[in-house]
């Protein structure tokens, strides 16, 4: 069986971070998939998903970490062709990667108890974001 929803939110900019759990969660709880699993994938190539503990340290801490490793305002190859002062903001996202994958057992997320899915907005601009979170598995 396969289930599939969009979680849709919008960003104000470079570094946001949103705790998607809840929603993921709730998706995976309409879906009456009780065995399986649950793709949680962000459209668009300047943002990230993930797991963290999604508490204010590391809120600051992730963005920070990246901000350091692919620092925005560099002379990348894509600020030469494009001038929109994003460069670093695709690569902070290929870094991370656009999507997660956790297993569903007993109709539920299976994360850690300070386990939660993140979405990281690394563009410099507001951007309306799509998160698409297909579960696929045995029906309960």
């Amino acid at each position: 069986m396969v289930f599939q929803r969009e979680i849709q939110f919008r960003t104000s900019g470079h570094r946001e971070m949103h705790d998607l759990t809840e929603k993921v969660a709730r998706i995976v709880g309409e879906s009456g998939i009780a065995t399986g699993m649950a793709h949680v994938f962000n459209v668009g190539s300047t943002a990230c998903i993930g797991t963290i503990e999604y508490e204010p340290g590391l809120v600051e801490d992730l963005p920070d970490l990246l901000d350091r490793l692919i620092p925005p305002g560099r002379d990348y190859g894509h600020e030469r062709a494009w001038h929109d002062g994003n460069g670093h903001s695709h690569l902070q996202a290929t870094w991370m990667g656009p999507e997660l994958t956790v297993p569903v057992r007993a109709g539920r997320l299976v994360l850690g108890t300070w386990q939660q899915v993140f979405h990281l907005e690394c563009d410099v601009k507001p951007r309306n974001r799509t998160v698409v979170v297909t579960v696929t598995g045995d029906p309960a």
